[in-house]
């Protein structure tokens, strides 16, 4: 058994309200040859608990210690705590979404010890039709948020690289915190999520009626995959229209691999779900939203739960960033090819899609403001929304990578 372990079950817990956020480890040990801090103290009466109770958390730290390093914050499932999940790394195979790169710091969170107080990371209304105010968090996401700000600020976190991940329950957290905390996080990845009425809820996705001053920042990137043949993933055809229409982006991957966690396993079936760079994206730089495209496969819900093909949801498509100056914004926009990417699935030559350009740094975008655009050969007009956003229908996106630019009039 892990050293860690065996001196938390040591640890007596008295469940008090936290003084203040001065934290200390209560344990030091190694795990993968990573030094790791487990953390140990009460609830802060900001974050809304009705009595007292107990958090643990556990910091892994890079292999080789750096300053400025990125985070990977992982949420475990319902049938594991955060020492379960951290366990879990030693093995591959076993919760491959929990495994953080070497030069990463990882936080792992915990609901389980709560849970018969309703600490779970769901979060959520019961259905999707239950009218909740989107705005009010419950207490363990304010505690999940405070906790990764914590830490980011403990640990000198790059605040431009923090990363979302979770498997199962966690995965429904990832969405359902993740999606609307884009000024915290660069990009998130959910695995074989369960359920997504809590990222509907807090997304106010059809059929709930999105408030008139409802707002939130750029959502982070998403990855999702899952399985038409796992129960856990019913309604994800509302959830990846709902991506659609807003203009979110959303890399989403499915086949008929079940409720599953081992890597391995699921690629056997879809081999994209790992060939999207997500841990490259950066919360400071500019990225194209793809919707409505024409690469996209059919996905079996609700009817064709039953089908066996696999498929993806804007999967090939790629940028690199060029210049994002006062009155102009550069980005390079083409498809993955074929020796790029190794996969059983045909990779087109061209696909068409509507591009949209969220988290812009520089370019000053008003609503209802004009811009010229061109794209290779191809050039018009557009002008930006209500809401500030531009996009661009209809473009014919090549392997051979084209720059769309974009001025201010």
């Amino acid at each position: 058994m892990n050293k860690y372990l065996i001196a938390i079950g040591m640890f007596i817990a008295i469940p008090v309200f936290a003084q203040d956020a001065d934290w200390k480890p209560s344990e030091t040990s190694t795990i993968t040859g990573r030094q790791l801090e487990v953390y140990h103290h009460g609830v802060k009466p900001e974050w809304g608990y009705k009595e007292p109770q107990q958090d643990t958390f556990i910091v892994v730290h890079p292999k080789v210690e750096r300053t400025n390093a990125p985070l990977y914050v992982v949420l475990h499932s319902a049938g594991e705590d955060v020492h379960a999940a951290v366990n879990c790394i030693k093995t591959v195979g076993n919760h491959d979404i929990y495994r953080s790169p070497d030069d990463f710091y990882a936080l792992y969170l915990d609901c389980r010890a709560n849970k018969d107080k309703g600490d779970w990371w769901w979060g959520a209304p019961k259905s999707l039709e239950e009218n909740t105010d989107p705005k009010v968090l419950n207490p363990v996401e304010k505690r999940m948020l405070d906790t990764v700000r914590w830490v980011m600020k403990k640990y000198g976190i790059d605040t431009n690289r923090v990363y979302l991940c979770g498997n199962s329950m966690g995965g429904s957290g990832t969405l359902g915190v993740g999606v609307n905390h884009g000024d915290l996080f660069a990009a998130i990845k959910a695995n074989v999520p369960a359920g997504v009425i809590h990222v509907a809820s807090r997304m106010c996705f059809p059929p709930k009626v999105r408030p008139a001053d409802f707002k939130v920042s750029d959502p982070p990137i998403v990855i999702d995959y899952s399985a038409q043949n796992d129960n856990w993933s019913k309604n994800h055809e509302l959830f990846i229209k709902a991506m659609n229409d807003r203009k979110y982006a959303c890399f989403f991957y499915w086949g008929p691999f079940g409720h599953a966690n081992n890597h391995e396993k699921i690629m056997a079936v879809n081999d994209l779900i790992n060939s999207f760079d997500w841990l490259s994206i950066k919360k400071n730089e500019p990225y194209p939203v793809f919707s409505n495209a024409s690469s996209n496969d059919p996905i079996p819900w609700p009817k064709d739960i039953k089908d066996t093909k696999s498929g993806q949801i804007n999967a090939f498509f790629r940028w690199k960033n060029i210049s994002d100056t006062e009155r102009k914004l550069e980005i390079s926009l083409f498809l993955v090819s074929a020796t790029d990417l190794t996969t059983s699935f045909t990779i087109p030559k061209e696909a068409e899609a509507d591009v949209s350009l969220r988290r812009i740094q520089n370019m000053k975008v008003q609503p209802n403001a004009e811009f010229a655009w061109t794209f290779g050969s191809a050039n018009g007009n557009v002008k930006a929304d209500a809401e500030g956003l531009i996009t661009i229908s209809g473009l014919t996106i090549l392997t051979e990578p084209k720059t769309l630019v974009v001025r201010s009039k």
